[in-house]
């Protein structure tokens, strides 16, 4: 564990429920995976803290899934002054016009499909891969698609909970 992870670990511990929730939130649009985390505080490592989140994605119900993937803009479309979005969905900053033009309409489709954006761990990714992976996706039933955005949205906590701490 790095120092400033250490820090940062002992700072979110130390935090008041109110502001831990708030810092949280901006992980997770969930409610509930933000409230598990702070039961199960304090956390020794930033794996216990990981884990917890892990645990918790794997207990939300659908409407609580529903809420995590409300804080998500569309793949291409960040908030504007949503500066972790845009961030994490970099592969999309430098396509084509006809690549973005394409996962607009791609993006309409799962939405109309499945009734949420299309949510995936954009960390990493190039425009095509996000491309390939929404056409590939849209071919789901609707429970298989509720099993992999839990995993995508258990992927993309991690990612935020490890700036969360490295921030202090």
């Amino acid at each position: 564990m790095t120092s400033t992870s250490a820090s940062g670990l002992a700072r979110f511990n130390a935090l008041e429920e109110t502001a831990a929730l708030a810092e949280l939130h901006e992980a997770c649009a969930s409610t509930a995976w933000a409230r598990q985390l702070i039961t199960a505080r304090p956390f020794t490592t930033p794996e216990d803290l990981y884990a917890a989140s892990d645990a918790a994605m794997a207990e939300l119900t659908a409407a609580d899934l529903g809420e995590a993937m409300a804080g998500h803009p569309p793949i291409g479309r960040p908030k504007p002054g949503d500066p972790t979005s845009s961030r994490e969905q970099a592969g999309m900053a430098g396509a084509s016009a006809e690549l973005k033009a394409e996962m607009l309409e791609l993006n309409l489709a799962y939405q109309e499909k499945f009734g949420h954006v299309f949510l995936i761990c954009a960390t990493g990714r190039t425009g095509e891969q996000m491309r390939d992976a929404v056409k590939e996706r849209i071919g789901n039933s609707p429970e298989q698609e509720r099993e992999i955005v839990r995993t995508e949205l258990g992927k993309i906590n991690r990612i935020r909970l490890a700036r969360l701490l490295d921030a202090a």
